[in-house]
């Protein structure tokens, strides 16, 4: 059985359906990259996995159980398995690092001090920024801030981490420290990751497959090699724009 699962879902705002019969699902240790045209639902596609909306119809299913109709005992149980890096980084300007990423952790449990003091060191030392636990986010770049958000998605020791465009705004080497961050946290801590970029070159570097939304509704889902040789009218489409950004 798939870790994550989306059956045949719909959303819609007023009149206008963002999902579109959206079906897909996610194995347990796999990174799955979600690409597409901006306003083909793919931010709207994460919010359902930790029921920030509710579809209007179809279902949702992170190990069988259906987010959108659950208890909120059942809700609030999945929502500690979910890691969320927003695409901001979303960190608050009056707390150090190291507070930040202790911050669900003092919200959402009761651990003792120390526990928590040794959770956020390892969080943080797993995306490599140990040296920066004391300062503050106007004193680190936007790539550490991203990094000290990511620290912070998987400090509850999450098993699902869901991105929401990881590398946006950052320049090219500090986006492949952050890709190469994801791929060993997958690897290292067994995590699965969804996630959501306009990167495609990132994709096709560490996704294990990739899966092109459209008018909120799969075009293509591949392995990164297979989707880049796909003869797809709609896939190719998108890699010749993709391929005239880059230029």
């Amino acid at each position: 059985m798939a870790l994550v699962e989306f059956r045949d879902v719909v959303k819609r705002f007023g009149g206008t359906a963002v999902l579109d019969g959206l079906s897909f699902s996610v194995e347990k240790g796999e990174i799955l990259c979600i690409v597409g045209p901006s306003g083909t639902g793919k931010s709207v596609t994460l919010r359902h996995l930790v029921r920030l909306t509710t579809p209007t119809s179809g279902q949702v299913l992170v190990d069988g159980v259906d987010v959108a109709t659950c208890d909120e005992r059942t809700l609030a149980g999945i929502r500690r398995r979910v890691g969320y890096l927003f695409q901001g980084g979303a960190l608050l300007a009056w707390m150090t690092v190291a507070e930040n990423v202790a911050l669900p952790l003092r919200e959402t449990t009761d651990l003792p001090d120390d526990e928590i003091d040794r959770r956020v060191a390892k969080a943080l030392e797993s995306v490599e920024l140990s040296d920066a636990a004391d300062k503050y986010p106007s004193e680190i770049s936007g790539g550490m801030q991203k990094r000290a958000g990511l620290a912070r998605a998987v400090v509850r020791e999450s098993d699902i981490v869901l991105y929401d465009e990881p590398t946006s705004g950052l320049d090219p080497v500090t986006s492949i420290t952050i890709n190469r961050l994801i791929k060993k946290l997958n690897r290292t801590l067994g995590i699965t990751s969804v996630v959501v970029t306009h990167d495609l070159a990132s994709a096709l570097s560490f996704a294990d497959r990739i899966l092109l939304m459209k008018g909120g509704r799969v075009v293509e889902c591949s392995a990164p090699a297979a989707f880049a040789r796909s003869e797809n009218a709609e896939v190719r489409e998108f890699l010749s724009a993709m391929k005239g950004e880059m230029q």
